[in-house]
């Protein structure tokens, strides 16, 4: 390479016209000329130019450096290196003759005078044949004679089988099918209510109903959701030597299963993901800061600079792996050895991103009428799990007394919360008196909501009710009366009286409303305790004249002068039914933060963004080696965005975003079919799925790919379509079953002549079992639960838990995830850390895998609970016990012989072992 570089500028002296005397032709060129075309062509990369001519001078070499900087010999790349003491870079290279010092001082001389050279005879564009960077062309679809085939995918799957002497399997057993596409699409088992009704539309040849409820349930999003979150780096603490935690970064993973639930338009989640601030969904923008962060500076600036640059770089990589399907990175340094992509292009997209900041930062309220209905939807539910919680309390009341002999009370008054639940009243006023407080200071309400039997808070002034007061503490803007119902908790929104211990507030609504339900409390943030109103009484009135009592502290416990403990009243309940208590305590605290939420806005580990700097191109990726200042634009080899060096932060991400998820773009639409294929049958149509460059793998069935990509833009981006094509075809519906023909010429089912069986993950085998155990919490969204405690110093430890209950009971998508570290028990599985981007999982096979799965607490405890649920749905009968067992685990009646040697186990070991032993079989683990 050095060699071409130094040749072509030599010979370039000859064309020159600074240089172009007959003198100097005749002494020198011949020697140059000579010496260019000797060594052209030695240790030649393919994607090198010709440098021995202008074009290929003003193109350069693979380095990203200029050969030149024109008027200035002292910054330029060919006087460094012919003046080099280093011999690994001097040239000419050992072995070769020296230049002598006049041909230096000739060199220097022409770049000093501003290395004029004549016009190239024609400009080099970059340009690639690769299959990936062509147009998407949509192919013919084979026409095959033949019975076999349901849609056009079969076609192409068909006329490559053919091609390699293989021939389709038969159509799976139903009820394994029926298994198969829940494993795959959710990761859980389906119920038996499930088979029963998939039997019956199978029967009626009616496999696309099936197909439409798997897609419909919102328990695909979850599952493509964890999909995606390996795709981009999403992990929930910073990762590196504090790994501290981002407690609301869960708000793009929820936003993630939602896109996925709605099938959002592929090409809108891009921008969405790039550019949501732009939209609106600010939230998307998690997408650029769900990779690891260091925060720890160094005074030193090169350390600053390096880490900032590397911060950028994750952005930039996995923008071009997520979505484009491209290995960016490799061009941080020089220009990518095996794609068309420049030095400058790595640059010009770090111009993009160099705005984007990582933190915290408030989302923007939603007020659409989706918004407002959601609201109106999540203040019902709420009301619904009031209700039940006060009966359990009601239940657990009961109990205590009858152990106590005390005449029943509510629980005791609680600084975060209090309901009052009430018969229907037909009311306009409402008033809250306090008597007396728990420090005896004024006292202070964050919010009096008062609920119709609608669910609709008719307190909010936003609904036209105005407050009144005995009177309001002067001199603090955040204890006004009117954030008494302005729809915003917190201290710092509330109401203080100015009377010491007493004072009463009133709601006076804009009609007349039946009302069944008051909240109040003093700081639903936790953050204060104190001005608790610990004795008081509630009043209606109609006329605003005559008042009567609804409810009092008269029948609660007396205040303890702590914050009571939430689920002190599961104490005295039976098992189930605290069990019950336990879960509605979780969802009404994840109801009501998504209530605030949609009133307040809330707090998200989301990108933020400050106005760019200059970004300059970095010789070998050095920092502190800063070169010609670059725009931001997209790569080369895809167009322009002809953006200018100052372009507004915001337009650049968005007009990136708008590129890649340009049906124009012929990476954008093969990238995310290509993972949907993945995503169903274990390995993509190009099992290289995050590099669809020349260092990837070519696809097995390239005109599928392109059909694929074609029909997905066609029908505008929609996700679910392009896997009801997949899952409707006679393809994914073969049997697994081997056959020894076809194994030798296709051992990996590349080819897909039978479905390619293959393990669960992780995830999908921790939730199955919870699930068939009965146990699993359905629940969706919001934080989520940790299997591993916390020791929140500066540098932060995580401990695994040896022991689960209830509350880590959840799908495991929502598993707070955290960098560097894995679970006791499944994450021996191929978890990914979240340090780097996954898109592909690899599946191991351990002693550690096998020991986890028998002997672990986690599986002990739930065999135990999968033991009690036989005895519950089958009796003392040990026969029925099998069959109910296998019907729960495997979805299918068991047979004569396993039902006898079942039987023989359970009856010589115990119900639990036998549980224990279904769980790690093949048949459970495995996808058929």
């Amino acid at each position: 390479m050095k060699r071409f570089i130094l040749t072509a500028i030599l010979f370039l002296f000859v064309v020159s016209s600074a240089f172009g005397s007959a003198k100097f032709e005749s002494q020198i060129f011949p020697i140059l000329e000579k010496r260019c075309f000797k060594c052209h062509g030695q240790d030649k990369q393919k994607s090198d130019p010709r440098l021995d001519s202008v074009a290929g001078i003003n193109k350069g070499g693979n380095s990203g450096e200029p050969l030149f900087v024109r008027g200035n010999s002292g910054e330029s790349l060919i006087t460094h290196l012919i003046n080099s003491d280093d011999l690994e870079e001097r040239m000419p290279p050992e072995g070769e003759s020296e230049l002598t010092v006049e041909e230096r001082s000739l060199i220097t001389e022409w770049i000093d005078d501003g290395a004029q050279m004549p016009l190239p005879e024609k400009v080099i564009e970059l340009s690639t044949d690769h299959w990936s960077f062509q147009p998407v062309q949509r192919p013919q679809i084979p026409e095959l004679k033949g019975d076999w085939g349901n849609n056009e995918i079969d076609s192409f799957i068909l006329k490559k089988m053919r091609s390699k002497n293989l021939s389709p399997s038969s159509v799976s057993e139903p009820r394994k099918l029926i298994r198969r596409i829940y494993l795959v699409m959710h990761g859980l088992p389906p119920s038996e209510d499930m088979v029963r009704r998939h039997l019956k539309q199978i029967t009626n040849d009616d496999w696309s109903s099936v197909v439409d409820e798997v897609l419909a349930s919102p328990h695909y999003g979850e599952r493509f959701a964890r999909h995606w979150l390996d795709i981009v780096r999403f992990a929930e603490t910073n990762g590196f030597e504090t790994n501290r935690e981002r407690l609301t970064a869960y708000h793009f993973r929820d936003y993630v299963i939602r896109s996925f639930n709605e099938d959002r338009p592929y090409d809108h989640f891009i921008i969405e993901q790039l550019a949501g601030d732009a939209l609106g969904v600010d939230v998307g923008t998690g997408f650029l800061v769900a990779g690891p962060h260091d925060i720890v500076k160094s005074p030193d600036i090169n350390l600053t600079l390096m880490q900032r640059n590397d911060e950028m770089a994750d952005m930039i990589n996995t923008t071009g792996t997520t979505f484009l399907g491209l290995t960016i990175g490799c061009a941080r340094c020089h220009n990518h050895k095996f794609d068309p992509i420049l030095q400058k292009d790595y640059y010009s997209m770090q111009a993009v991103f160099s705005g984007v900041q990582y933190g915290e930062r408030m989302m923007p309220k939603e007020n659409n009428e989706a918004a407002k209905q959601a609201l109106v939807q999540l203040e019902k539910k709420v009301q619904s799990m009031s209700r039940e919680l006060d009966a359990l309390k009601l239940i657990s009341s009961k109990l205590k007394a009858e152990k106590t002999v005390n005449s029943i009370k509510r629980e005791a008054v609680n600084a975060l919360g209090n309901t009052e639940i009430f018969d229907e009243i037909q009311t306009k006023h409402v008033r809250f008196t306090v008597r007396r407080t728990n420090n005896g200071s004024q006292p202070c309400i964050d919010e009096l909501r008062v609920f119709n039997t609608e669910g609709q808070n008719v307190a909010l002034a936003k609904n036209g009710a105005r407050p009144e007061s005995s009177g309001n503490l002067k001199g603090y803007q955040i204890h006004k009366l009117a954030h008494i119902n302005d729809g915003k908790d917190g201290n710092s929104r509330s109401w203080i009286s100015d009377i010491a211990g007493t004072g009463w507030v009133k709601i006076n609504f804009a009609k007349a409303s039946k009302i069944n339900r008051i909240e109040w409390a003093r700081d639903r943030e936790g953050k204060f305790s104190d001005r608790l109103a610990i004795d008081y009484i509630i009043e209606h009135s109609l006329d605003g004249q005559s008042w009567h009592k609804i409810a009092s502290s008269e029948d609660r416990e007396p205040y303890g002068g702590a914050v009571a403990a939430k689920d002190a009243f599961l104490a005295f309940l039976s098992d189930k039914d605290a069990e019950r208590g336990r879960n509605l305590i979780q969802n009404l605290q994840r109801t009501r933060n998504e209530i605030s939420s949609y009133r307040n806005g809330a707090k998200a580990w989301i990108a933020k963004f400050a106005k760019p700097g200059k970004t300059h191109r970095l010789y070998r990726g050095d920092p502190m080696a800063k070169r010609e200042v670059v725009a931001p634009d997209t790569l080369k080899i895809l167009g322009s965005l002809k953006m200018s060096e100052d372009e507004d932060e915001q337009q650049r991400r968005f007009k990136l975003a708008q590129s890649i998820a340009s049906k124009k773009n012929p990476l954008t639409a093969r990238v995310m079919v290509n993972r949907l294929w993945q995503f169903v049958f274990g390995v993509g149509i190009v099992d290289t799925p995050s590099d669809l460059g020349t260092n990837g793998t070519d696809p097995s069935h390239s005109q599928l790919l392109d059909w694929l990509a074609s029909e997905f833009m066609q029908k505008d981006w929609s996700i679910k379509h392009m896997l009801s094509l997949i899952l409707c075809s006679d393809t994914f519906r073969q049997s697994s079953g081997p056959r020894d023909e076809a194994l030798k010429i296709d051992a990996g089912s590349r080819y897909l002549w039978r479905f390619p069986p293959r393990r669960l993950e992780a995830e999908a085998i921790r939730d199955s079992i919870l699930a068939v155990a009965g146990t699993l919490d359905l629940n969706m969204g919001g934080p989520g639960f940790y299997l591993l405690d916390v020791d929140r110093e500066n540098v932060v430890h995580y401990h695994p838990k040896e022991k689960t209950g209830p509350g880590e009971w959840r799908r495991m998508i929502y598993m707070f995830k955290i960098r560097q570290e894995q679970d006791l028990i499944f994450g021996a599985f191929d978890c990914p850390d979240g340090n780097q981007v996954i898109p592909e999982r690899s599946r191991s096979t351990t002693p550690i895998q096998a020991l986890n799965l028998f002997n672990s607490h986690f599986m002990v405890q739930q065999s135990g609970k999968m033991a009690d649920k036989l005895l519950k749905e089958a009796g003392n009968s040990v026969e029925e016990q099998v069959r109910t067992a296998y019907q729960l685990y495997y979805g299918r009646p068991a047979l004569v012989e396993e039902i006898n040697d079942a039987t023989e186990f359970v009856r010589d070991h115990s119900l639990a072992d036998f549980c224990r032993a279904m769980f790690n079989s093949n048949e459970f683990l495995f996808t058929f």
